[in-house]
This record gives C-alpha cells, structure tokens and sequence, in this order.
C-alpha cells in the first residue's frame, strides 16, 4: 500500500483530499452553523426558542451514534461505497431540512442528516491517511485540519451573515452544490484499498442497540443537562444512569464479541491510547472556547451577535494560516512532541491573557489572544493527528479514526456543558461574595447611593425613585462584576487544562521516518 500510494500522481492524491475534505468540512460546519438561526428558525416555524434547540440536539445524538462504529460500515459495505451513500444522504437531508414546513420535520430531517453526515469526519481523514504517502502525511493532515478545526470557528460567523441577508433555510441549501462537487470528485478518484473486504463479518446487533441508546442518552444529557438544573432534574438523572449501563455494558460486550464494532484493542497501542486523550481535551477547550468567547463578547462587552462571530473569526484564520507551516515542519522532520508540546503552551498562554480582560477591553486585546490561540491549535493538531495515527496499522486506520472523530465530539460536548454550568454557578458564587461586601452600614455604599440618587433626581425622580434606582444600579454593577470573575475562572482553568496536558506529550512515541506500512509494536 506505500508503494501504491508513493505511485500515485501527486494531482490526483491532492483530488482525492479536496474531495473528502469538502464533505467533511460541510458537515462539521453543520454543528455550529445552525447556532446563530434558532431564534429565526423558532420564529418561521411558530415555536419556542427552547424547543428549536432540539434542531442542533438531534443532529448531535445521530452524529454520535454513527461516529463510533465507522470504520466497521467501511469494511462491511466498502469505503467507495459508504462514502458516496452518506455525502448522498447529507445533501439530500439538508435539502429537506430546509424546506421543511414544521419543527417535527425540520428535527426529523436533521436526525438524517447526522446520521447520514456522521462518518465523513473519520472516513476523509482515513482516506487522507491512506493516500499519501508518511512523508506527506503532515501535508495532508494541515490541508484536512484547515477545515476541520476552522469550520467551527467561522461556521457562526457565516451563519449569522446568510440568516440576515436570505433566511436560516440557504443555511441548509448552500451545502447542495458542496455535495455535488464532493460526489463527483469522490466517484472519479476515491477507491478501495485492498485490504477492505466483508468476507464473512456479521452485524452485532445488540452491541449496536447498546452503543445507540447508551450515546443518544449521553449526548442529550450533556445538551440539555444545564436547561435542566443537571442532576436536579430525574430526566438528566435517569439519561445518566442509561449511558452509564449501556455504554459499560457496551464495552464489555465488544471486549468479548468475535466481530467487534468498535476495535478498542487499539488502545494497547501507547500513542494512540495518549493521543485519544489529549484529542479529548482538545475538543473540550476548543468548543468550549468557542461558547465562552462569543459570550463574553455579548453579554459583559455589549457588542452585537454579528460584531462577536466577526471577532471570533482571526482565531479559525491563524489556525488555517498556520497549519501549512506545521504540515512543512513535520515533513522537514521535526520532533511532533515538541511541536505538540509547543501547541499546548501557546495554546494555553492565550487562555492566560483572556483572562486579564475587563469591561473595558476593546477589539485589540481580544484579536491577540485569539490569534495566539489559533496558532497554538495549529501545531496542536496537526502533530497529534500523525503521532496518534502513527502506529496503528494500515487495515485498522478507519476504526482508529472513528474513535478519533469521537472523542472528539464527546470532548466539545462535554467542554460546551461544562462552560455554561461553570459560568452560571461561578456567577451566583461571586454575586453571593460581592453582596457581602455591599451594605448600607458601608460607607462605600452610603457615598455610592447618595451619588446615584442624586443623578437619578438631576433626571427628574424624586428622592424616593431616585432611591431605587440607585439600589438598582448597584446590584447592576455586582451583577456585571460576578459575571466577569465567573468568566475569567473559566477562562483560567481551560488555560490550566492544556498546561497540565502538555507532560502527557512525553508519553508518546516519536514517530519513526519509516515507510507508511511500518508500525510500532504495541506496548
């Protein structure tokens, strides 16, 4: 297979990745891109905003059920083939989905598309793997990365911009001419390697049925578990106890089975084992980020939801910028620990300075941190990517890179969640704090109030008005302040999460300029 993939012209392997990662890239701006068009989608289809959030859950729990067992379909129905059925069905869903006339069939049409879009993630960058030859596999991750780690970022952005200039529905129908252009190049240059082959492979239906309800039971309790009030809630707790039994019992039964659906004996392999772990951290604080950032920007800064995804873009643009130069490094030989290692401390540096920010930061604080984090993330996945790829054998990458693609998705999930419960519980914590120190006994607060009331009366309250007022805007102020310790904590302890990620790097193997059929024996 290295020498079939060294034959190839170096035209039609740079085809193949435009093709997969087209697809790819369209579905994994699907996640977020819908974000910004709930209120819209809510209002056209005469529903709550709350009940529109089920738009972007559906479609989460079908991509987390068909992410895992991709690398299965691939073998059992052919790579070629699964490819061409799924960009089929998530061009013709996202049809659907944005002419659909009701909320009911809108979250139906979107639960085809996760289903269907579930597995372009693992099965392009599988496919990239495969294609080019370990010298340029760093390339080819930095081109496929380009994408992948800057859709999400621009995905609100561009959301936002055709949501106010046509309707939420072209959200939907811009991924048609996308798939089109996927279909063919897929059809004309993607093709089977040998080594797939369905032989005599059976379909584990219960272990399939444990892993569907055991992940749709995580996902929506991730998604909802803050609307919920989390374990306050008997729903978030009986979806708890649900993916707990399903996915351990999942577990077991695949560690037994003859025929897995998931490989996990890829876990034996130390890199792949460490890189499963940080991917997992990487897409907690990414996606967390990608929450927190836009937030902050709203509700403490004032600014509008369009100016917030505009300045949340340089940081998609750096990691874009700077992946070619990861990819040219790696393939130059460069340590990827080092560079990893490297990715993490920038990375975390930029969580460092968001934290500094105030009520009065302006656009010039943020555009730096934000462009230190995009370049930390460059060279944070590139060079996970190909250290975490490099010892699995060729036959075995697609069920890697679906563990890969998932733990990732279970990662941003789980970032996401913990970034709004952290900032709403934190918020109430330093509100608790600060209004001890607010008191009428206070001489601060007495000087206060008398300076408020007499402002309020120069407007034309009276002196009883005027008090409340007064009162009002100082509770406002201990509001406001809470609101920005929460959120520097958080910005804080996601700095800390990469920091302490970055000695986990010294427990991966360096990857060896062998030729791409090689593998490092499993330790």
């Amino acid at each position: 297979m290295a020498n079939l993939a060294a034959a190839r012209p170096s035209l039609q392997r740079w085809l193949i990745a435009l093709a997969v990662m087209s697809s790819a890239v369209m579905e994994v701006m699907d996640t977020t891109v819908v974000n910004v068009s709930l209120p819209h989608i809510a209002g056209s289809l005469s529903a709550t905003v709350d009940e529109a959030t089920w738009v972007l859950t559906s479609y989460l729990v079908a991509n987390a059920i068909v992410l895992p067992i991709t690398g299965w379909l691939s073998n059992y129905f052919g790579r070629k083939r699964l490819l061409l059925t799924v960009v089929v069905g998530f061009t013709l869903s996202s049809l659907m989905c944005g002419l659909a006339p009701t909320l009911p069939l809108l979250i139906f049409f979107r639960i085809l598309q996760g289903l269907s879009g579930g597995g372009l993630q693992p099965l392009s960058q599988s496919v990239m793997l495969e294609e080019f030859p370990h010298e340029e596999r760093g390339k080819a991750m930095a081109f496929w990365g380009m994408g992948i780690m800057a859709a999400p970022v621009l995905g609100p952005t561009l959301g936002g911009w055709i949501t106010d200039n046509y309707s939420w529905r072209w959200v939907f129908y811009i991924n048609l001419p996308i798939g089109i252009l996927s279909l063919v190049l897929i059809s004309t240059f993607v093709f089977d390697p040998p080594y797939i082959k369905r032989g005599n492979m059976r379909i584990d239906g219960w272990g399939l049925g444990m892993l569907a309800v055991g992940m749709g039971a995580l996902q929506i309790m991730l998604d909802k578990g803050q609307e919920e009030d989390w374990f306050a809630s008997h729903f978030i707790t009986i979806l708890a106890v649900v993916a707990v039994v399903m996915l351990v019992a999942f577990v077991i039964r695949e560690l037994r089975v003859a025929q897995p659906l998931v490989r996990l004996s890829l876990f034996k392999y130390r890199s792949f084992a460490v890189g499963i772990g940080l991917c997992t951290v990487l897409g907690f604080v990414l996606y967390g980020s990608l929450v927190l950032l836009p937030l902050f920007m709203q509700e403490l800064l004032g600014w509008s939801p369009a100016t917030a995804g505009l300045y949340t873009s340089p940081r998609g643009i750096a990691t874009a910028l700077c992946m070619p130069l990861a990819g040219y490094l790696l393939g130059r030989k460069w340590d990827a620990r080092w560079m990893l290692a490297s990715g993490f401390a920038i990375a975390s540096a930029a969580f460092f300075g968001y934290s500094t920010m105030n009520l009065n930061s302006g656009t010039w604080n943020i555009l730096i941190h934000q462009i230190n984090q995009g370049v930390g993330q460059a060279f944070l996945f590139v060079p996970l990517t190909i250290i975490t790829m490099e010892a699995i054998p060729k036959e075995d990458i697609p069920y890697a890179t679906s563990l890969y693609s998932l733990m990732r998705n279970i990662g941003a999930s789980m970032g996401i969640s913990f970034v709004t419960t952290c900032v709403a519980r934190r918020s109430q914590f330093h509100q608790s704090r600060l209004s001890g120190d607010v008191s009428l006994y206070n001489l601060q607060t007495q000087h206060a109030l008398s300076q408020g009331r007499l402002l309020f009366m120069q407007h034309g309250s009276d002196f009883v008005a005027a008090s409340h007022q007064s009162l009002a805007l100082i509770y406002g102020t201990v509001q406001q302040q809470a609101a920005l310790l929460s959120f520097i904590d958080v910005f804080y302890l996601l700095g800390w999460m990469f920091l302490l990620s970055t000695p986990l790097v010294l427990f991966m193997r360096k990857p060896k300029p062998t030729s791409a059929n090689s593998h490092v024996e499993a330790d």
